[in-house]
């Protein structure tokens, strides 16, 4: 395996940057954001460490050498919007800048990219399933020719009022996993798998990786808290940030010793990359490159380096 970060906690930062703070730290590997350039509309999107916009061989080569000039490879490029959005100018916006990057992914010979499925947060599931199909096939039959695996992020992107009731990224649960891998049956299609969704979904965030070890692509390490004295304040129902914090590794309710316990024994080699998403260390850059070698220096203990 090999110890990452997600660089969207470093937007302060450019690519070189943050391969630099990379190695430095002792990382291994950087899941590097691909946002278009412009304003972020949520928290932790927006940031473009790599602008695959006219993404050419030239840019790749650059962008390989920076890589082998500090040792620290790209594990993924992640760029997280939501393709299913009732607006269809809005959603092909996402759609074609997915498809950029996957291509810039191919060219610089990472083949893979991760992102969300998406979802109309104000219909079911069985209501989305039908442009969940037309969207993804054709996206995937895309990743399927220049051969880069999709990863998608299992969060349910329901924090905020205006990803009420049902959220904005379907691929929430295992129920779900099946119908999409049953529905689009591709090698290519699968799993940026983060345990801290499952746990406050109130759900068991091991088995996942027992019973989808084939889907595994990439690794999100991050944890969370669930904060008892608030679910019994506000309930179920309500929005998960009344009642939940996400946490650094070591910070929250993963036991991380099960995790890469299950994780090895699924025959897992890839990336774990951190992110970081713990508001006690959001105020200034110097405080989130203090979470990250805080991450770093508990997670070492279960990803040794590789001499």
């Amino acid at each position: 395996m090999q110890l990452g970060f997600v660089s969207a906690i470093l937007p302060d930062l450019n690519l070189e940057e943050v391969f630099a703070f990379a190695k430095e730290t002792g990382y291994d590997c950087i899941e590097v954001m691909c946002w278009p350039q412009g304003k972020a509309e949520r928290r932790y999107a927006g940031i473009t460490h790599i602008d695959v916009n006219d993404f050419s061989i030239e840019k790749a080569n650059e962008i390989n050498d920076l890589a082998k000039t500090y040792g620290v490879s790209i594990s993924a490029l992640g760029y997280y919007p939501n393709p299913l959005v009732e607006d269809q100018e809005e959603a092909k916006i996402y759609i074609d800048h997915i498809k950029k990057v996957i291509s810039a992914s191919a060219l610089l010979g990472i083949y893979k990219t991760n992102t969300f499925v998406g979802r109309d947060h104000t219909k079911s599931v069985e209501d989305n399933w039908p442009k969940f199909e037309k969207t993804w096939k054709d996206i995937i039959a895309y990743a399927e020719e220049r051969k880069v695996h999709i990863g998608i992020e299992n969060c349910p992107m329901i924090f905020t009022n205006d990803e009420w009731p049902g959220g904005k990224n379907l691929a929430t649960s295992p129920d779900i996993w099946r119908s999409m891998y049953e529905s689009i049956p591709s090698d290519y299609f699968g799993l940026n798998y983060d345990p801290s969704h499952m746990i406050w979904q109130h759900m068991d965030y091991l088995a996942p990786m027992r019973n989808f070890s084939n889907k595994l692509f990439h690794i999100h390490a991050k944890d969370v808290r669930i904060d008892h004295h608030k679910l019994n304040e506000f309930g179920i129902m309500a929005p998960p940030n009344k009642w939940h914090s996400p946490k650094l590794p070591g910070l929250g309710q993963v036991d991380w010793g099960q995790f890469f316990s299950v994780l090895t024994s699924a025959g897992y080699d890839g990336p774990v990359c951190v992110e970081v998403e713990d508001r006690a260390y959001e105020g200034a850059l110097e405080k989130r490159k203090q979470a990250l070698r805080q991450s770093y220096t508990y997670l070492r203990q279960f990803i040794p380096k590789e001499k």
